[in-house]
């Protein structure tokens, strides 16, 4: 049923009675659309005015409401998009491990070695990987890594310093994965550019080009020319050093490889991005069969992947999915991106106008990884289209899997 709030409740006050209905402390709301309770006490009050659209919007997803006249009190009805962007509860504790004091009271006690921030960090990489929660999971250690991480590049000197730099390039790689979609775009970029910092004080080509794989990650949805440039130019100085440098080394240029190829495939040029995936094809074929990278898990099974993903940007779903056939799924060492496969053969089936299809796809994807569709703008769009457009005995698979996925408004 829709919702309702008598008319007489200004925004602050109707804000207050559906967190309350919710079961939402005011911190946890808070948090949710990156302000802090002080904050929301004083929109709660009437003493401070809310008129950001952006900030509506995020009150309004995290309040499941799908109208945001139910929050503003106008008389005419503003849908909210299914797939706007979801925070995630603990986006705050993240948020004040980034932004912590330049200058720390000195410590009694040594930082943990590089070695045991290296160990800790590749832990957080293989929960990533291996967890069907992957973000709630790994983003409740992340606080104590990024602190831990930032003091170390303060207490080591010469080459140990580097390497801590290298480390805290790491951390802020993985906070990105993490919070992308899930966090204001500020803290995203904050983090971004911090893992683009960390990485050149490091002055290591593996550090380097992680950071220029992340640092497209981030531009592709709005800069797309800018983030193929960044992976072309890394993706070039890499070269002379592929012959002798490690298996890490040359994941990594692969990498860079795909993340053109996507991109070039999102943009429609199917030359340019085929090209990128046959030489990242090219240098998996180099590397050990049952190699695969910690975090990028570059490897034979994430070329495949890749290979569906620009048949699906490219808009024709008929080769991605005869490409799947010869996929096995087991073979993919990440449940993320099991999840995300899944995902890319619902949007082929989608393109078809194949409802039952793309049904199939998205409960398998959730099924193997919930936090894959919820936090994801792309799936969330697809099990909000098939809301829209299911008919008959699908409608009610359609609904129950928007409710899993967290796509209905209460």
């Amino acid at each position: 049923m829709p919702e309702t709030l008598p008319p007489e409740l200004t925004r602050g006050e109707r804000i207050r009675v559906l967190r309350e209905r919710r079961g939402m402390s005011r911190t946890v709301l808070a948090n949710l659309v990156g302000r802090g309770p002080d904050w929301l006490k004083k929109i709660e009050r009437g003493e401070r005015e809310l008129r950001d659209y952006t900030l509506l919007v995020r009150l309004a997803v995290a309040l499941r409401v799908n109208d945001l006249s139910v929050i503003t009190g106008g008389t005419t009805p503003v849908p909210v998009d299914a797939s706007s962007r979801l925070m995630l509860p603990f986006v705050g504790e993240i948020r004040d491990a980034v932004r912590g004091a330049l200058f720390s009271p000195p410590s009694q006690d040594d930082p943990p070695s590089v070695d045991v921030l290296r160990g800790r960090v590749s832990e957080l990489w293989r929960l990533w990987h291996s967890s069907r929660f992957q973000r709630s999971e790994v983003g409740q250690m992340l606080p104590t890594l990024i602190r831990d991480a930032q003091v170390s590049t303060r207490h080591f000197d010469g080459p140990d310093r580097r390497k801590a730099y290298a480390v805290l390039a790491d951390v802020y790689h993985l906070a990105q994965q993490v919070l992308a979609y899930a966090c204001e775009p500020e803290l995203y970029w904050i983090i971004v550019d911090r893992g683009r910092l960390a990485a050149q004080e490091a002055d290591d080509p593996v550090s380097l080009a992680g950071a220029a794989w992340t640092y497209g990650n981030g531009l592709r949805e709005t800069y797309a020319e800018e983030a193929i440039r960044e992976v072309e130019t890394v993706a070039t100085a890499l070269t002379p050093l592929l012959e002798e440098g490690s298996d890490d080394l040359r994941a990594m240029y692969g990498a860079l490889h795909l993340h053109a190829a996507i991109t070039y495939a999102r943009d429609g040029r199917d030359g340019d991005a085929w090209r990128h995936w046959d030489e990242a094809k090219r240098v998996v074929e180099r590397l050990p069969a049952d190699y695969t990278h910690a975090w990028t898990v570059f490897g034979r099974a994430n070329v495949d992947i890749h290979g569906i993903s620009v048949g699906v940007d490219l808009r024709t779903p008929g080769a991605a999915l005869q490409r799947s056939e010869d996929m096995n799924l087991d073979t993919v060492p990440s449940v993320e991106r099991r999840s995300r496969v899944l995902i890319e053969l619902a949007r082929a089936q989608h393109q078809r106008h194949d409802h039952a299809g793309t049904l199939h796809y998205m409960n398998r994807a959730h099924a193997a990884s919930p936090e894959s569709v919820r936090y994801t703008p792309l799936a969330r769009g697809l099990v909000s289209d098939l809301l829209r457009e299911a008919r008959g005995p699908l409608k009610s698979d359609a609904v129950a899997l928007a409710d899993a996925a967290g796509v209905l408004a209460g």
